[in-house]
């Protein structure tokens, strides 16, 4: 790894049950991600560090915007190498289920894998022509059918569970992924508003408050991302992927995996 990190992650209080008479449970919050350091600060972001808001948005958009695209097809390697298993080089991880799968498993059929759109396609007309449709830094590996059950809904809190959820939820309107990756996903999300603004052809996507977003180019609820990459930071495997995108595939950066503090100061 070559980022060096210094990060101070506060504890997030805990809704408790209220057991005595005329109290009230307190309410489940989450303390925004502390300031971090990055080998990259000097070089890659040197243009962004010390930026806040629009200014940093624009900053990172410029930056990031540099990158090499691939084709669709591309990613089906791509991926066997960006979520691999670090417990079974064999296999990659599923995003949503947690299941190991191998990784000759990929395809369209049940019990294969094939490649999830985070920011699902519909959501402004992404395609599957090279650019944000193939962007490798929001696309994933899933069964099959766990991603037709996600589908092109919008992110938020509760629902009920389904086969190989591996805790992820759903209901008629919106998903909530296993707690393990809520902030992986919230990063994607937020990393795709940035990155793609209107000016290169594709549409200007953008995160909102909303779970009914339907074809238009967003994406919600806005308040619930920023809660889940403050729940969920940065871990190795999305670090270690980050990296992979980096030095292999695309050659730009997620932002918001190195810097999850800068959710803050955009949003």
């Amino acid at each position: 790894m070559l980022a060096t990190r210094i990060r101070r992650w506060k504890s997030v209080a805990l809704t408790t049950a209220a057991v005595l008479v005329g109290l009230t449970a307190p309410t489940l919050t989450a303390t925004p991600a502390a300031a971090t350091t990055t080998a990259y600060d000097s070089t890659y972001y040197k243009n962004a560090v010390g930026k806040t808001g629009t200014s940093l948005k624009s900053a990172l958009h410029t930056i990031i915007s540099s990158q090499t695209k691939l084709s669709y097809s591309a990613l089906w390697d791509a991926l066997k190498n960006t979520d691999q298993d670090p417990n079974n080089s064999s296999n990659v991880k599923l995003l949503y289920s947690g299941i190991s799968r191998s990784k000759s498993l990929n395809g369209g059929s049940s019990g294969n894998w094939n490649r999830e759109h985070v920011w699902a396609i519909s959501h402004g007309d992404l395609t599957t022509s090279t650019g944000p449709g193939t962007d490798l830094h929001h696309i994933r590996p899933e069964d099959v059918a766990v991603n037709s059950t996600r589908g092109n809904k919008d992110f938020d809190n509760g629902g009920s569970s389904f086969t190989n959820s591996g805790g992820s939820l759903t209901d008629s309107d919106s998903f909530e992924p296993r707690d393990a990756v809520k902030g992986d996903v919230a990063r994607m999300i937020f990393y795709m508003a940035v990155r793609y603004e209107g000016d290169d052809g594709f549409a200007n996507l953008e995160v909102n408050s909303s779970v009914s977003n339907g074809s238009n180019p967003y994406i919600g609820k806005l308040a619930i991302l920023k809660a889940w990459n403050d729940e969920d930071p940065p871990d190795a495997f999305e670090e270690r992927r980050n990296q992979v995108i980096y030095d292999t595939y695309q050659h730009n950066r997620n932002p918001f995996i190195d810097h999850p503090e800068w959710v803050e100061s955009i949003w």
